[in-house]
């Protein structure tokens, strides 16, 4: 029953992220998730109270991935400065793993705008990720890889390249390889902050 129960949640988000990225969040209905997904209602809202809940937990799930893959990249790096740039060749992944997906989050965090819950739920990571980095920046400095500096700033800096970029590789994606501009741009900010005694 369990079994069951997981697996029809997963249809339901599969189903939810194809519509999303295929339709838009916007002209997707809860009715054409359940055909999809080949649920019923009841079912559907037996696992989510609504659609913008599906959305936060496909939200969830990719930043989870995220996470790990940004830690890993820490945990094999040599210091700091060279597992924050190691961090942003994962920008690389996220442009080919993201077939389209990446504008549905764009267009959930326009909805944002007008909607204080939205608003909440989607700035939560970002706020998660400046601290995250924040700490990171931290760390070397402590390990004395990096000047001292503001870390809050300095994670807002590169918490805004990351983002930046996702929204330059989403507007103009033929003009650049936007994998290989995350890293080399991330090298520019890293060298500038960089401890010269390492």
């Amino acid at each position: 029953m369990q079994e069951r129960s997981l697996e029809t949640r997963a249809n339901i988000l599969e189903a939810s992220l194809n519509l999303f990225s295929s339709k838009g969040y916007e002209a997707t209905g809860v009715a054409e998730i359940c055909t999809e997904a080949g649920v019923s209602k009841g079912a559907f809202y037996h696992h989510f109270p609504s659609k913008q809940a599906v959305f936060m937990a496909i939200l969830e799930e990719w930043l989870a991935v995220l996470d790990i893959q940004l830690e890993q990249k820490l945990i094999e790096a040599e210091d700091i400065p060279r597992g924050l740039v190691e961090m942003a060749s994962i920008t690389r992944d996220i442009f080919t793993a993201a077939d389209g997906h990446l504008a549905m989050f764009i267009e959930f965090w326009n909805q944002s705008l007008h909607d204080p819950e939205i608003w909440k739920a989607t700035v939560d990571p970002y706020r998660r990720y400046t601290r995250l980095f924040a700490g990171y920046i931290q760390r070397g400095i402590q390990e004395g890889s990096l000047r001292q500096v503001n870390a809050d700033t300095t994670a807002r800096m590169i918490v805004g390249l990351a983002v930046g970029i996702l929204a330059q590789g989403l507007m103009d994606p033929e003009s650049a390889n936007w994998g290989d501009t995350a890293v080399s741009s991330m090298e520019l900010v890293i060298n500038g902050i960089k401890s010269e005694e390492k």
